[in-house]
């Protein structure tokens, strides 16, 4: 799938897995129900102040940004999605104008952590976009108190409006979130297989996609199904 973000008069595409689609139903939220059904809300004008995600690495930050950049596409909305983990590749002009969109979300912030440059140009996009009324969505992996953003007036404003800590998914969560993005990518994953990756596998969701992404196509190529003894061969 395909997102475009509207920077600078132009639309540069983000390119996701082409496997699945990003958006809400494609979370497994657990006991990160309050946060998905704010986010599902904005689109509809039912909240409209600014959300700061944070949370360890694998609790879907990135993607609950970019499926609000899914809903607000199908909405009609003129959006701005930034991975700030590319920051090194983007300039900080792409930041001037973006209060003419619907809404503005930034990913990862504390990549800009110590970047003078940035922290002051997010600063003034902040107030901007404040001013607009145009909601701001910001994810890290710290608290705005624990953030090392170093621009005190930039650091304090993270901690205003509603801030959100993704907590990660137990083993009974995390089962159903592997066996709904095995179902988005067209094949079934077995209780068993999927009971066997997370107990041999760290729980971080992140990783546990990208390995069943690498499985489901080690399965296409040897045109076999994702059985535990063929897990186990490809895990060894």
């Amino acid at each position: 799938m395909n997102v475009e973000t509207g920077l600078i008069g132009t639309q540069i595409p983000l390119t996701f897995n082409k496997y699945e689609q990003i958006d809400f139903d494609l979370y497994i939220a657990g006991p990160n129900q309050q946060a998905l059904q704010h986010l599902r809300n904005i689109t509809n004008d039912a909240e409209r102040k600014n959300v700061y995600l944070w949370g360890v690495a694998g609790t879907g930050k990135s993607h609950l940004l970019q499926a609000l950049c899914t809903s607000a596409a199908s909405a009609k909305m003129n959006i701005a999605y930034i991975p700030l983990s590319e920051m090194n590749t983007l300039s900080t002009q792409m930041l001037e104008g973006l209060e003419q969109q619907a809404l503005v979300c930034l990913d990862d912030i504390e990549q800009i952590a110590g970047n003078s440059e940035w922290e002051l140009a997010i600063f003034h996009l902040y107030n901007q976009l404040r001013d607009a009324q145009i909601p701001l969505i910001i994810s890290a992996q710290h608290s705005p108190k624990g953030s090392p953003i170093q621009l005190a007036d930039l650091k304090s404003r993270l901690a205003w409006d509603h801030i959100y800590h993704l907590q990660t998914l137990d083993e009974k969560t995390s089962l159903q979130a592997l066996q709904k993005r095995a179902q988005s990518r067209g094949f079934d994953l077995s209780d068993e297989v999927a009971d066997y990756l997370l107990k041999r596998v760290a729980r971080d969701m992140h990783n546990l996609f990208q390995l069943l992404d690498r499985l489901d196509n080690a399965s296409l190529i040897a045109k076999k199904k994702l059985t535990i003894p063929f897990v186990k061969t490809l895990l060894e």
